[in-house]
């Protein structure tokens, strides 16, 4: 599955890692995904975050508070566990690269993963923020110089 990653997909997954260490977490989440996006700041899928007006100290705050109320059962992934969302957020990712016949998945299928994988703490936050998934597609499309 990792094989269809770019490189800089793979770095947000590791950051993803070390923000879930960092947090002192025993699972790496779809939040967790976001933040790493963000953080790395040098994939499309920043900048389309960034495009929306999105920033860090906005998806931190808004993840604060939807997992104050728990978390969800996990799946192994590596040495940190992934919770049950973060398999099919890769999926997603791949079948949205796919979709633009892309072989890599880079940052910005990531973030369309994340997208579509409803009900995720991710997903709830950049809805919160007011990105859909349907305008983060329109804009990666105008970002890569695609018809959209």
């Amino acid at each position: 599955m990792y094989q269809h990653l770019s490189e800089t997909a793979k770095e947000v997954l590791k950051l993803a890692e070390e923000i879930a260490r960092r947090d002192r977490l025993d699972y790496v989440g779809t939040e967790h995904v976001l933040l790493g996006i963000m953080e790395h700041g040098l994939g499309l899928g920043a900048q389309v975050l960034q495009n929306a007006g999105i920033t860090l100290e906005l998806l931190q705050e808004s993840i604060q508070q939807l997992t104050r109320s728990g978390s969800d059962d996990t799946w192994v992934l590596g040495r940190l566990p992934g919770s049950p969302h973060f398999k099919q957020v890769i999926a997603n990712a791949i079948e949205e690269a796919e979709l633009v016949r892309q072989k890599k998945v880079g940052t910005e299928y990531l973030l369309l993963g994340l997208l579509r994988e409803t009900d995720c703490v991710a997903e709830k936050t950049l809805r919160r923020a007011g990105l859909t998934l349907s305008q983060a597609r329109q804009e990666v499309a105008r970002l890569q110089g695609r018809p959209q």
